[in-house]
């Protein structure tokens, strides 16, 4: 099954703690630490990740481009995000596709629910992308076991038992 995934970029910026700290200073900075964010747990999951911002105000026709992989999508002049999202959800659903849509409003969770794709609050993606992240740390620099003796296990029978006899003193 193919896996979607629509984030409403200012909607997480402003519900994620450390992004929503961050725009009240450098807004252009939070933008791309959340597509940092997100192109990692793109390459992670196997997810499609389409990240939609609102242009609302912003004169022109949109503009869609692809960052680290990960499409970036910003609407026309006089469309909103939400408006966006719900177009996208409506053109990829199908057949063994799978859309979340990630946004803490709750009008357009229920509006994307009725459209068939399952609703994602933004602390669920955050805690997501968090244990993703783990997963990835422990599979880079996985734990040592706790053995006392690390060669133990390399060690032919002969060796183990000559050593046992020196240790012995005989």
């Amino acid at each position: 099954m193919e896996e979607f995934l629509i984030v409403d970029g200012y909607n997480i910026i402003g519900a994620w703690p450390e992004l929503s700290k961050l725009k009240d200073t450098d807004l252009e900075g939070a933008r791309d630490k959340l597509i940092h964010m997100l192109a990692e747990y793109q390459s992670y999951s196997g997810m499609k990740v389409y990240l939609v911002f609102d242009a609302y105000m912003v004169p022109g026709l949109g503009k869609k481009y692809v960052q680290s992989k990960l499409n970036v999508l910003y609407t026309k002049e006089k469309e909103t995000a939400d408006e966006r999202i719900e177009r996208l959800v409506t053109n990829l659903m199908g057949r063994r596709k799978q859309i979340y849509v990630a946004t803490s409003d709750m009008i357009e969770q229920h509006v994307i629910f009725g459209k068939g794709a399952l609703r994602l609050p933004a602390g669920e993606l955050l805690i997501k992308i968090k244990q993703n992240r783990k997963e990835v740390r422990e599979r880079i620099h996985p734990e040592t076991t706790t053995k006392r003796n690390p060669f133990e296990g390399k060690l032919s029978s002969e060796i183990k038992a000559q050593f046992e006899r020196w240790r012995r003193g005989e």
